[in-house]
């Protein structure tokens, strides 16, 4: 990889997509130091800085260099327990890692959407991502990578069964619309990542297949 961020904060490194790419950011040689964020500790490691917390709390408090940011971060209504909470998690928290991040140095922000996310989407969840996605654009980022997976797939730490009853399905889909593992969505941000650019880049899901398989 040709140009692998040394220095980089992680949301989320607790999530489905999260922990696998916190393993794939602490086994690179390239990289020095990870900041991840999180409401209970992780495991030790060397190159791993764990604030813990409240994360909302924890992003006024993050210091640098920060090179790149990736936000994992996400929930479904359900577990958030109202739109709400849901908003304040996959809208307002990625929005004040950004401003955060901005202000440290980082000049690429990596962020999870979602497949079908629109401003003017009648679902919720599809609206909200939408919404982050513009509102991260006008923070002036150098470089910002959006990825819109399908349904994610992956063993969760919490019991999501809405996502149990459409994995089997999400598996024959055509195209973008199959299910994808959360470990290749991971490899797939990582060489996003270390791949050089600039500017916008919105990235499907069956490219994200590609990516990371």
């Amino acid at each position: 990889m040709s140009d692998t961020p040394r220095h980089v904060l992680l949301a989320g490194a607790t999530g489905l997509t999260g922990q696998e790419l916190l393993a794939l950011l602490l086994n690179d040689a390239g990289v020095a130091h990870v900041i991840a964020p999180t409401r209970h500790a992780l495991p030790a490691h060397p190159k791993l800085e764990n604030p813990v917390g409240v994360v909302s709390h924890l992003a006024s408090q993050l210091h640098g260099p920060v090179e790149a940011v990736f936000c994992c971060l996400g929930t479904t209504i359900r577990q958030a327990g109202s739109r709400e909470a849901f908003r304040m998690i996959d809208y307002d928290l990625p929005l004040s890692l950004g401003r955060h991040a901005l202000a440290l140095g980082a000049n690429h922000y990596v962020a999870i959407s979602a497949l079908g996310a629109d401003t003017s989407s009648r679902v919720f969840y599809n609206r909200t991502k939408g919404e982050l996605e513009v509102a991260l654009q006008k923070q002036g980022w150098p470089r910002l990578t959006i990825v819109r997976p399908s349904l994610l797939l992956g063993a969760r730490r919490e019991f999501r069964l809405g996502e149990v009853l459409a994995a089997p399905l999400s598996r024959v889909l055509p195209g973008r619309w199959r299910g994808i593992e959360a470990a290749t969505v991971a490899r797939a941000m990582w060489r996003l990542a270390c791949t050089p650019g600039s500017g916008l880049r919105i990235v499907e899901s069956d490219e994200l297949r590609e990516l990371g398989d």
